[in-house]
């Protein structure tokens, strides 16, 4: 089985265009290009990456899409389109020349309206990408959970995933009502989710595996490891630890279950996830 890490970027830093990287988050400031994170995988035993969109442009999509044309390891993008745009349709039938676009993705947690994945016009667009075979990755806060599982009762039929296992509020040791709305969230076969984002939710400077296993717990027990799959959020997870930090904490939290289920967490799910 194929060792995957689902969720990673890549960027030429200008700052104008990253305006998210803050104070405190210097490590992010320069360039992360595929020949950096080749030399992880290698080191980590990983074979093959999903490059996730870090900007919302659609140049932003073309170039990531150019970059997986000339690198056999970038197996999948998940990239962005304006899903509200009335020519969105046509839009993807332009994209759909490059097979490696596996799925699509929208900031959402950034909206200033917290229902914005519920507009008429964006789930419009939601409603195109299944004639496309295209999943959606689903990026938000603890907080947007609520209308996250009316959002998904719209769609049955679409393969949705969760990014950073919702980003609960790990640093402040808060499971609830985060946990009983993902056990809710996992009840829909058609959706997904991440172990990545997660030590970044964390206290950066010193998390421990302890302080992340209850969520980990919970997302292993709601989703089982048919539905959850490994990913590192690199270069975002340098502000907590290394890439090889990640990959070995989430293989010492999978050791006890089976090679199947192991391989599953590893690969088998992303690979299903996302048609590759």
């Amino acid at each position: 089985m194929l060792k995957i890490d689902a969720h990673h970027h890549f960027w030429q830093y200008r700052p104008e265009e990253y305006a998210w990287i803050g104070a405190g988050m210097e490590a992010l400031r320069r360039n992360f290009m595929p020949a950096d994170l080749h030399a992880r995988i290698t080191a980590a035993g990983i074979d093959g990456v999903v490059t996730v969109q870090a900007r919302q442009s659609v140049e932003e999509t073309r170039w990531l899409l150019e970059l997986a044309q000339q690198h056999e390891f970038m197996r999948g993008v998940v990239g962005w389109l304006p899903l509200t745009a009335p020519d969105i349709q046509a839009q993807l039938e332009r994209f759909s020349a490059y097979k490696k676009l596996k799925a699509l993705r929208h900031v959402l947690h950034d909206e200033p309206d917290d229902n914005y994945m519920l507009r008429a016009d964006f789930n419009r667009g939601i409603e195109t990408l299944r004639r496309f075979n295209l999943a959606y990755d689903i990026l938000i806060f603890e907080k947007h959970l609520p209308q996250t599982l009316a959002f998904v009762d719209r769609h049955p039929e679409q393969i949705f995933v969760v990014d950073h296992i919702a980003k609960p509020r790990i640093k402040g040791r808060i499971l609830a009502p985060w946990d009983k709305h993902m056990a809710e969230l996992a009840q829909r076969a058609n959706v997904y989710c991440k172990l990545s984002g997660v030590v970044t939710e964390a206290d950066h400077a010193h998390w421990t595996p302890a302080d992340i296993k209850p969520y980990l717990d919970v997302v292993l027990h709601a989703f089982g490891p048919q539905r959850l799959m490994f990913g590192t959020d690199w270069p975002v997870c340098l502000l907590a630890c290394s890439y090889e930090q990640w990959v070995k904490a989430v293989k010492d939290f999978i050791a006890p279950l089976s090679a199947a289920q192991q391989d599953r967490i590893m690969g088998g799910t992303a690979a299903e996830a996302y048609r590759m």
